[in-house]
């Protein structure tokens, strides 16, 4: 269909429109609407994967406004640009809001009773805002984007307890300093360029040798900084954690797997179709310093992690690591590299709903995260459980999820730059991911406490009683995004060949470095 990139935005955002009135009368209508919304979004979402697949330059464009890119030059009117990167990060918004749709009617009814068409305006604008960022041609309708996932994610977060209330705070400041820097960097770039197109602006860096602009470099690093800031790279993460942990389940399961990993989906755009990657690698200094950079927030992420004693902190912590891969896959500069990062943006996403999803359920029936809470799950919620362990052995990196084959790639994009400080500390957060992982299952089918007494005598005896070992499930509507999230993992592990094949033709276009002897 000629208008799907237009559907994409046109089925959340009118379906917010429509729980804010309807919902007024009648809150139940807010659950089908946005299920029914996000389903109607990912549908025009592969149609228009469908649609740059099958075009030669494998990218589609859209003015809105009856604009036409023939009869008007690159920067006016408001163009979405859909190519293979883009849409592939797309795909991951909306599948992700799909799932955390369908798991969200009970969630919300008991976490924010009376609030249902308020809650549901907001997580609609959220993946309008998100996938907006993933598909807009112009930088500084980008900041508008970016501007309305931050304000929706702010509410969302905020809609729960006192804590949050206070946590959201916190994430205001930082979010409000990052989109300013941001917009510094734009206002600078159409300075220079007189345009705000992104493909017009590398056109013109390139005709006009702006490499050297010491206008285009200070613009380069306002725009570097405002997008660390946004995706919580340490030492800019402080917002996370408490966000995170203390915001509602199904906010925590929409705005963990999704957020930062569209800001680094930012990030790889404005490197390599904004401002190219000649000017980004080879006129600037990042190249030299964000690898330390990223050597440090990846061990200090993951000793933080290794801290906690709460589920929703741990994982917390985790994507801050996380983040840290994928940065420095940027940033070590070359093909295989590159690769890892967009797969790895990729497999996050799904691991991370897997292991929010399965938090959401384990805190619903055992009350609790903290890790002494949680004895004896594996016989009372082994689906549960399995679904969460399975995001868990993805993080760790276990084949045949999706997070070993991302991770082969970011080991290789290290070895082949001689990067061996970002090998050595990726080593040493995935044995810290399983030492995190392997205590989890110690506690939870051992019925070891936090202070390592054995709370039974072996599998046979956990010290439990009947009622506490009797089979109970979390109910269906929650446990089933659970388990598609988890085969999702497995899928994309099994199929990587496939996902890595769309990221080269993308790739192609660009030339990076892929080191010799390595096919």
């Amino acid at each position: 269909m000629e208008n799907s990139i237009a559907w994409i935005f046109i089925f959340p955002l009118f379906g917010s429109v429509a729980c804010a009135i309807l919902g007024i009368s009648n809150r139940k209508i807010c659950y089908p609407i946005a299920v029914l919304s996000m389903a109607g979004s990912l549908w025009a979402g592969i149609e228009t994967l469908r649609q740059v697949l099958s075009v030669n330059d494998h990218t589609v464009s859209y003015l809105f406004g009856g604009w036409t890119l023939d009869a008007y030059p690159r920067g006016v009117g408001i163009e979405f640009h859909a190519d293979i990167l883009g849409i592939l990060i797309t795909l991951v918004v909306l599948g992700v809001g799909l799932l955390v749709s369908l798991y969200s009617k009970l969630p919300v009814e008991e976490e924010t009773p009376g609030k249902e068409p308020l809650f549901y305006t907001l997580f609609l604008l959220q993946v309008t805002g998100l996938a907006g960022i993933c598909l807009t041609g112009d930088a500084f309708n980008l900041y508008v984007l970016i501007e309305v996932a931050a304000l929706t994610g702010y509410g969302l977060i905020a809609i729960g307890s006192n804590r949050a209330a206070a946590a959201t705070f916190n994430y205001l400041i930082l979010g409000t300093i990052g989109a300013s820097l941001y917009l510094l960097g734009v206002g600078y770039i159409y300075i220079k360029t007189g345009t705000l197109n992104m493909v017009g602006i590398h056109d013109i860096i390139v005709a006009e040798g702006l490499a050297d602009s010491a206008t285009m470099q200070v613009a380069f690093v306002l725009v570097g900084v405002g997008i660390l800031i946004k995706m919580a790279f340490f030492p800019f993460h402080a917002w996370l954690p408490n966000a995170y942990s203390n915001a509602p389940t199904t906010t925590s399961c929409l705005l963990a797997p999704v957020v930062t990993k569209v800001m680094i989906y930012v990030m790889i755009r404005m490197v390599l179709s904004v401002f190219g990657v000649e000017f980004s690698f080879e006129s600037t200094l990042w190249t030299d310093v964000l690898p330390w950079l990223v050597v440090v927030a990846i061990v200090c992420a993951a000793v933080m992690a290794l801290a906690q004693r709460e589920i929703k902190r741990m994982l917390s912590y985790l994507i801050v690591a996380e983040v840290g891969y994928m940065v420095g896959g940027v940033w070590i500069y070359n093909y295989y590299g590159l690769i890892g990062s967009i797969f790895h943006v990729i497999s996050d996403a799904c691991m991370t709903l897997c292991l929010f999803l399965g938090a959401g359920l384990i805190l619903r029936k055992a009350k609790t995260t903290h890790f002494d809470g949680l004895r004896g799950l594996f016989t009372k919620m082994p689906l549960t459980m399995t679904g969460f362990f399975i995001g868990g052995f993805s993080i760790i990196g276990l084949p045949p999820t999706c997070g070993f084959f991302s991770k082969w790639y970011l080991i290789t994009g290290g070895m082949v730059s001689q990067r061996w400080e970002y090998m050595i500390v990726l080593m040493f957060s995935t044995m810290v991911m399983v030492v995190l992982f392997f205590r989890m299952i110690e506690r939870i089918h051992l019925a070891v406490s936090e202070s390592g007494e054995n709370l039974g005598h072996g599998h046979g005896d956990l010290g439990l009683t009947d009622q506490q070992t009797r089979f109970d499930e979390g109910p269906l509507s929650m446990l089933i995004p659970l388990l598609l999230a988890s085969a999702v993992v497995l899928v994309v592990g099994i199929y990587n060949q496939e996902v890595v094949s769309l990221i080269e033709v993308f790739l192609s276009d660009f030339n990076l470095p892929r080191g010799e002897g390595i096919k």
